[in-house]
C-alpha cells in the first residue's frame, strides 16, 4: 500500500517517539514523550502557545474517546500550523480546522497500525473493534474505517487500470 505524505508523516511521528502499537496510543504518553503539557478546563478543547511554549487544554467534562481524539485535533494546531485563530481570515482558519480534522483521524487510528489488523469488511463488530483498540467513539471508528476502505478500493482500482494499459 502506498501512503499519502501525511500518512508517512504520522508513522514517522509515531516511530520517533517509540509509538508503535495501539497500547501506547493516549494522549499522556504522547504528551509525556514530546514534553507537551496538557491542562483540563471547563472550556472547548484548544491549543495554546504562551511564552514560547506549547500547551494543550482539554475539556475535562468529555468522555476519554472524545478527549484523546480532541487531543490529536489539537495536536496538529501544535505541529503544523502559526498564528492566533482569532485574528486570522475566516477561510484560513476553516483551512487549518479542515486539516487538523483530517490529522486527527489519522493520528488516532494510525495507517500504519490500521493495516497490521488484516481487516477485510466493515461490520458493526469490527467498528466496534477499532473503537476499542484505539480508543475512539464508534462513529469516529466508522468514519476512520470508511476512509480506509475507500482508499483500498481506489489502490486495487488504480492498480487494475496500469495492469489493463500495458
Amino acid at each position: 500500500m502506498y501512503y499519502t505524505h501525511l500518512e508517512d508523516y504520522v508513522q514517522q511521528f509515531y516511530t520517533r517517539l517509540g509509538i508503535i502499537n495501539p497500547t501506547l496510543l493516549n494522549f499522556e504518553e504522547i504528551a509525556f514523550r514530546m514534553g507537551l503539557k496538557v491542562f483540563y478546563w471547563e472550556e472547548k478543547s484548544q491549543a495554546l502557545f504562551i511564552d514560547g511554549r506549547y500547551y494543550i487544554f482539554l475539556n475535562k467534562n468529555q468522555s476519554p474517546q472524545q478527549q484523546w481524539q480532541d487531543f490529536c485535533h489539537e495536536l496538529s494546531h501544535v505541529l503544523f500550523h502559526i498564528g492566533d485563530q482569532f485574528h486570522m481570515y475566516p477561510l484560513f482558519r476553516e483551512y487549518q480546522e479542515y486539516k487538523a480534522n483530517n490529522f486527527m483521524y489519522h493520528a488516532c487510528i494510525p495507517t500504519f497500525m490500521l493495516e497490521k489488523l488484516s481487516i477485510n469488511n466493515h461490520t458493526p463488530q469490527i467498528i466496534l473493534q477499532l473503537q476499542q483498540i484505539f480508543n475512539v467513539e464508534y462513529d469516529f471508528a466508522y468514519r476512520r474505517l470508511t476512509q480506509y476502505s475507500n482508499k483500498l478500493i481506489m489502490q486495487r482500482m488504480h492498480n487494475m487500470t496500469t495492469l489493463n494499459m500495458r
